[in-house]
């Protein structure tokens, strides 16, 4: 591999055993964790990778939640599969496993802190998932991905996200669009404020909430269009 030596025996070896998955063809495992930083040459990093790691994780995920949820109406499985291929979910994944420990970047990658850095540890996950995909098949990707998400999709059942998150992600992926939020009215003395919040989507009835806060009157809103339309069950 140009511009970036690749795995010894021992490293190899143990990453390998790390994501369950020997390598028939062991440059893809190491074009998998190399980052473009490394300036490796053309089309020996990962960013090819990890664009079909993305479309494979999610059909993958969808499968798994088309499975695992049974009575789930579109809105909730679409809502659950951003949040389970997220960058969040991708580098807890790789947080899970030690990946950082192998990733090769250059120098100036190795500063990055936070968002940044989350979305590389990310990104490798998902560049891991089409080497698999590309050296053993469907079957093999299929087998690293429920190793690492199976369980996860299963512990959300019963977990609610904050209100707002999910209807916007909801809203994104179904229409395109972003909730509005408008104040209608807000009531009660200074020490006791009510607020009265109406949410609006295109295509969607409005709904409202009133809470002492208007952050709080905006997630109960948010929380009856969620249970009106089957995205999450109500309590």
């Amino acid at each position: 591999m140009k511009g970036a030596r690749p795995l010894d025996e021992e490293n190899r070896a143990l990453l390998e055993g790390l994501i369950g998955y020997a390598f028939t063809d062991k440059e893809r495992l190491d074009r998998a964790i190399t980052h473009s930083s490394t300036r490796p040459g053309k089309g020996v990093d990962y960013e090819r990778l990890e664009f079909l790691g993305d479309r494979v994780l999610g059909l993958c995920v969808a499968e798994l939640l088309f499975r695992t949820f049974r009575e789930a109406k579109e809105g909730e499985l679409s809502v659950r599969l951003n949040q389970l291929v997220s960058a969040e979910s991708c580098a807890a994944v790789s947080d899970d496993l030690g990946l950082h420990r192998f990733i090769r970047t250059g120098a100036d990658v190795k500063k990055l802190t936070g968002k940044a850095m989350l979305n590389v540890r990310a990104d490798v996950v998902e560049s891991l998932i089409a080497a698999i995909y590309l050296d053993g098949g469907l079957e093999a990707a299929r087998g690293f991905i429920l190793r690492n998400w199976e369980e996860r999709a299963v512990r959300a059942e019963g977990a609610r996200r904050d209100a707002k998150t999910e209807l916007q992600e909801w809203a994104h992926a179904k229409f395109g669009v972003t909730p509005f939020y408008r104040v209608d009215e807000r009531s009660g003395p200074d020490h006791d404020p009510r607020f009265t919040v109406t949410v609006e989507i295109p295509g969607v009835p409005p709904e409202t909430g009133t809470d002492r806060s208007k952050r709080a009157a905006e997630q109960a809103a948010a929380t009856k269009i969620l249970e009106r339309e089957g995205i999450w069950r109500k309590a």
